[in-house]
């Protein structure tokens, strides 16, 4: 059997991810008071008919304090039991939650005649905090759009090609925020940048001419060096404490040529190495729009 817990503030894109799960074969179900996790395991490993039953719930603020509270214990008590269980949490910054409840005029479920709505989002992120400490993977959708979480969710929890600790090297500007799943980060901004080369501004690091600009300097091939070597020691260390997801960033100023490609350099790299590892360049962005790199 395998569980996949969703949690997360509301707003940041659950019922996405419940899709995104349904249409991969996933049993979903929607705001299940947390109490019931066990119940629910109970009968889906005694229902003979499915051989190998997958799924999804969705846990948040709408559960009594009290149950969330528990979550913890009740996680331990379904692990024991040997099922396969993954607890993905979806965040945003609290800029664009209220921005988002502000366009779609929805009703936050913890506002009421004497909390707001800034006061209800901050609430919420302490109510979730049991889950939130246990979460095995964390997807901040702040900067994302609704095909980009698709995507995200279907790399990160669907297409691990075997078992064990999946590994993602993600490139990101810095102009737009540090991934907040983000278990490593490394800064390259110190390297030089292809964007104040004119003929070189308008490609991405996947491309040719950034990639024979940089393997020629010095100090992109010594920060490769050194930051190949250290992944290549301590990662193994992650999956030997049994971490189900690690993410390592790579951050240059817009995330559009020095981090690109330094992330698909090592991510390649690291394959040869370890199983699962993935590669996902977070913000890069069509030529025609010129991004500060």
């Amino acid at each position: 059997m395998r569980l996949i817990i969703v949690s997360g503030r509301s707003g940041s894109g659950k019922s996405t991810a419940l899709d995104v799960l349904e249409d991969n074969d996933f049993y979903c179900i929607d705001n299940l008071p947390a109490m019931l996790l066990p119940e629910l395991a109970e009968r889906t490993l005694l229902a003979a008919e499915l051989v190998y039953p997958q799924i999804a719930v969705s846990i948040d603020a709408r559960n009594a304090p009290n149950q969330l509270e528990r979550f913890p214990e009740l996680l331990a008590g379904l692990r024991e039991r040997h099922i396969v269980c993954d607890v993905l949490y979806l965040d945003a910054d609290d800029e664009t939650l209220l921005k988002r409840f502000s366009e779609t005029r929805r009703r936050h479920p913890l506002t009421n005649d004497s909390r707001s709505l800034a006061e209800a989002i901050r609430d919420e992120k302490i109510l979730l905090s049991p889950i939130t400490d246990l979460a095995d993977l964390t997807i901040d959708t702040s900067h994302l759009n609704l095909y980009q979480l698709r995507d995200s969710i279907k790399l990160r929890l669907l297409d691990k090609p075997e078992p064990g600790t999946a590994f993602l090297i993600e490139s990101f500007g810095f102009k737009r925020g540090v991934p907040v799943d983000a278990d490593v980060v490394f800064d390259i901004r110190c390297l030089p940048n292809p964007y104040w080369k004119p003929d070189l501004r308008t490609y991405c690091g996947l491309d040719q001419p950034i990639i024979e600009y940089l393997s020629e300097q010095t100090d992109v091939e010594e920060m490769y060096a050194d930051t190949y070597a250290y992944l290549a020691k301590w990662l193994p260390r992650f999956a030997a404490s049994n971490r189900a997801y690690v993410t390592v960033a790579i951050g240059c100023t817009g995330g559009q040529h020095r981090s690109v490609y330094m992330a698909q350099r090592l991510g390649e790299a690291l394959r040869q190495e370890l199983s699962n590892v993935q590669i996902r360049h977070r913000d890069v962005v069509r030529i025609d729009e010129k991004p500060h790199a």
